[in-house]
């Protein structure tokens, strides 16, 4: 049900209205890069930026084309050769997939990607977008797509540059990276740096224009499949969907700290989905969650969803009314405001302290930096968040040892009075392990071997304790059933204690419990300890020791 406050109505179209004006010059550079054309970056800005704002679980959330999604776009319009129906299949096929990913609620999943992740793939793109960008800024377009021919173009264009161009694209950086921030409060700098340069080209002829652009409403398109293209479309679709959920999110995120509101992750994902299928069908470029658009519609008054509809609005008037005076843009000043844009997704602020943090994520951050730029996004992705994972993994596995291997003196577990006279009772016959967390595959493959070098020779009984544990893996209770038949070839009693239901039924099913008596299991830690005292005292002095065990934090 849509809910539309209107106690910030003033606010709402300030907000609005000034995002749409910051919207225009990158819509504009966007559908340019793409390959698609100036006016399918206008196409994609109205309709991602309206459904997105109607449907989306964000409030203050304005959606457009962003360099992510360009990045990947333009990669799928070179590849399919601007095959209109199949090109935009593409965009239409990645709405569905994030609707899809909306309904199976997998939201809050996008967001569990390490950080060191999100921030190479981020600067990764914002290498991309520089690189594509660089040669036109000289006057001069890089033969073929990709990065690899951006980066082989660019000392051509260098060497012969057209002046008029360079010195176009010169003035663009100086505005875009110097505009003063109270005039940047009236006229946003993207907007200043495309209305001077423009006229500066227009006074001093001879860069690279757009040329004509199309004007009125977009014409539907029906999407068309093939069986040689069919891999290729869900392979990219699946791309954009997954890049255009984690953007979105994160500026979901960022709105959410400047706010201090909590927007719904799997709505906000629907609401995109089908802003994407809607651009798609009217021949506009895909768009995401537009963190810098949001942040100037928040500061500016933007409260509702109000904002992101007017700012839709706004650029549909435009492309109405004023679309043939683009056709006077240089190409130049486009490249300039994407460089801006590039060098903004870098992750400036984490590349000038990363070496103050931990080296494994700097070197995963540039691990996933290089893939992106030089292979391909999903590549990169993928390598990532595996890596990132099993990083993690491990870090938990050796936590977990670790706690595993110290000893009762060591203090890592408190025991009560009634415990510490048990164990003194026992004269060192017992051998005791306190897993304090989740047992995972992790831990697992060192699990046994931990537990049979502590107790080696010692003791006439094994106590396990699962008090802490919720749940264990397939991998770890099969660590558990060594644990308990090495006991039992050593001719040590096993008690359990402390396991709850779920981890007993894991056992039980896989057949782990095969060396584990059901008579001793208990509920409580010092109901095991009674037992097993009071079996070690009906059984020779074979001069063990205590020792404990505890676990790790879970994995």
């Amino acid at each position: 049900m849509l809910n539309f406050r209107t106690d910030n109505l003033r606010g709402d179209l300030y907000g609005g209205l000034t995002a749409g004006v910051v919207a225009l010059p990158l819509a504009l550079a966007f559908g340019e890069a793409s390959g698609a054309g100036p006016i399918a970056g206008l196409y994609g800005a109205i309709f991602v930026g309206f459904f997105a704002a109607l449907f989306g679980g964000t409030e203050t959330q304005i959606s457009g084309p962003t360099g992510p999604m360009i990045v990947v776009f333009a990669g799928v319009y070179a590849t399919l050769n601007g095959e209109v129906e199949l090109v935009f299949a593409t965009v239409i096929l990645a709405g569905v997939f994030q609707i899809l990913f909306g309904v199976l609620k997998l939201g809050q999943y996008i967001k569990l990607v390490p950080y060191p992740v999100v921030s190479g793939f981020m600067s990764g793109i914002g290498c991309i977008i520089i690189a594509l960008q660089f040669s036109r800024m000289f006057g001069r377009e890089p033969e073929g797509g990709g990065t690899i021919p951006a980066l082989a173009a660019i000392p051509g264009a260098v060497m012969d540059p057209n002046l008029v161009a360079l010195g176009i694209a010169v003035v663009t950086l100086l505005i875009v990276f110097k505009w003063p921030k109270m005039w940047g409060k009236v006229v946003p700098p993207p907007l200043a740096a495309l209305v001077i340069a423009t006229l500066i080209s227009l006074v001093v002829p001879g860069a690279p224009i757009l040329g004509d652009i199309p004007t009125g409403l977009p014409s539907f398109l029906v999407p068309s499949f093939s069986q040689d293209t069919l891999l290729i479309v869900m392979e990219a679709a699946i791309i954009l969907a997954l890049l255009g959920s984690i953007d979105s999110l994160l500026t979901s995120l960022v709105a959410d700290n400047m706010t201090r509101t909590k927007h719904n992750s799997n709505r906000e994902l629907v609401g995109q989905g089908l802003g994407n299928m809607a651009a798609g069908f009217f021949g506009g470029i895909p768009g995401a969650g537009a963190t810098m658009r949001t942040v100037v519609n928040i500061r500016t008054g933007g409260q509702t969803k109000i904002s992101g509809i007017v700012h839709s609005l706004l650029l549909l008037a435009i492309v109405v009314i004023l679309a043939p005076l683009a056709s006077q843009i240089p190409h130049a000043v486009l490249a300039g405001i994407l460089v801006k844009v590039g060098y903004d997704i870098i992750d400036v602020s984490y590349l000038k302290n990363a070496h103050r943090g931990p080296r494994w994520d700097l070197a995963l951050m540039v691990l996933v930096l290089v893939l992106t730029v030089f292979v391909d996004l999903i590549t990169a992705v993928v390598a990532g968040v595996v890596m990132g994972a099993l990083a993690f993994v491990k870090q938990m596995a050796d936590a977990q040892l670790l706690r595993m291997g110290g000893s009762r003196e060591e203090g890592q577990v408190d025991y009560s009075d009634d415990e510490e006279a048990l164990f003194a009772r026992a004269k060192k016959r017992i051998t005791m392990f306190d897993f304090g967390g989740p047992l995972s595959f992790g831990a697992a493959a060192d699990l046994g071997h931990q537990v049979r070098e502590n107790s080696r020779g010692r003791g006439q009984a094994l106590i396990l304790d699962f008090s802490s544990v919720p749940f264990v893996d397939v991998s770890a209770a099969r660590a558990v059933e060594t644990i308990g038949c090495d006991a039992d070839s050593a001719g040590k009693k096993v008690f359990i204690s402390g396991m709850n239901d779920s981890v007993k039924a894991v056992l039980t099913g896989l057949s782990a419990d095969c060396c584990l008596s059901d008579e001793n299991y208990y509920s409580k830690r010092i109901d095991a300890i009674r037992a097993a005292v009071a079996y070690i005292e009906g059984s020779p002095n074979d001069g063990g020791s205590i020792e404990t065990g505890a676990s790790t934090q879970p994995s």
